[in-house]
């Protein structure tokens, strides 16, 4: 119980890094884009869908490595044991889609719940971030007009 703990924890705390380092970033390159206003918010878009991707890659990466050794459990059901699936698996975690095409079985369920969890905030603080961003796009626009 303690292994899985630990995992998870390393994992989620290594999504939450990565997602601060993107938008962090973001916001240091949207200070020096003065002259490309709304375009600003699309780069926004793309670079936390961007993040998103690389997190769920790492915890597809997990998945894919506790599958193999099979130490903390499995997946199973309309699953081939390869990097895809469990890449398709942690998409569907992460934006708590759920299909339930693949199943995970033994103490890797919690690395699935935890997943859901880690991505319902960070997709919620990704939206925080860009309805900020909006809303100054937007004050400055009717200063200006």
């Amino acid at each position: 119980m303690l292994y899985i703990f630990i995992v998870n924890s390393i994992v989620v705390t290594l999504a939450v890094i990565v997602h601060y380092e993107f938008l962090y970033i973001l916001k240091k390159f949207f200070k020096k884009m003065t002259d490309f206003g709304r375009y600003k918010i699309i780069l926004g878009v793309l670079g936390s869908l961007t993040a998103h991707a690389v997190e769920i890659w790492i915890f597809a990466l997990t998945y894919y490595l506790i599958n193999v050794y099979q130490s903390l459990g499995h997946l199973e059901g309309n699953f081939d044991g390869s990097l895809m699936d469990c890449a398709y698996f942690s998409f569907t975690v992460f934006s708590t889609l759920g299909f339930g095409d693949i199943i995970p079985k033994g103490d890797l369920r919690y690395l699935a719940g935890i997943e859901s969890l880690t991505g319902l905030l960070l997709i919620a603080w990704t939206a925080s971030f860009l309805y900020f961003e909006m809303h100054q796009h937007w004050e400055i626009e009717e200063k200006q007009s």
